[in-house]
């Protein structure tokens, strides 16, 4: 893992909770090509990539959870955000007790933040394919793009 990348994201004063998100989101990108050799692209098609790469995270001895979820949490936000012209905000997980990035479409709350965090200590039956075909029959088609 580049700890120069993770330096730079954990260093930068960003000014608000989206753009924090979409700046982890280009990490992601950043560490998929540096550290695995993977292309990420901000489509659907790159969760299977993202889900590969947290395979690898998780078997990494020495990785630091709180930033692997953070890094590729945002960057699966990033996804649906863009696809349904959402927005992220802080809200609390449902029977959880702190407040955590979720991304709200349409009044639905969606937690990609969680959906890392439990794929990285769970395992395959948290797999992101089926999260985000979860995600696309909850909210319908995507937005459009002008």
């Amino acid at each position: 893992m580049s700890e120069t990348l993770r330096k730079r994201l954990e260093s930068t004063p960003f000014p608000d909770l989206g753009s924090m998100m979409e700046g982890y989101a280009r990490g992601a990108v950043q560490a998929a090509r540096e550290d695995y050799r993977h292309t990420l692209d901000f489509t659907p098609g790159s969760i299977e990539t993202l889900d590969e790469i947290l395979i690898l995270v998780s078997e990494s001895p020495d990785h630091d959870v709180d930033y692997e979820v953070r890094l590729w949490g945002a960057y699966l936000g990033e996804i649906i955000r863009q696809r349904y012209a959402g927005g992220w905000e802080m809200t609390q997980y449902p029977g959880g007790t702190v407040a955590v990035p979720a991304v709200d479409v349409r009044g639905s709350r969606l937690f990609p933040l969680m959906k890392v965090y439990r794929r990285l200590t769970m395992g395959e039956e948290e797999d992101l394919r089926s999260f985000y075909a979860m995600v696309t029959e909850r909210l319908g088609r995507p937005a459009q793009v002008n």
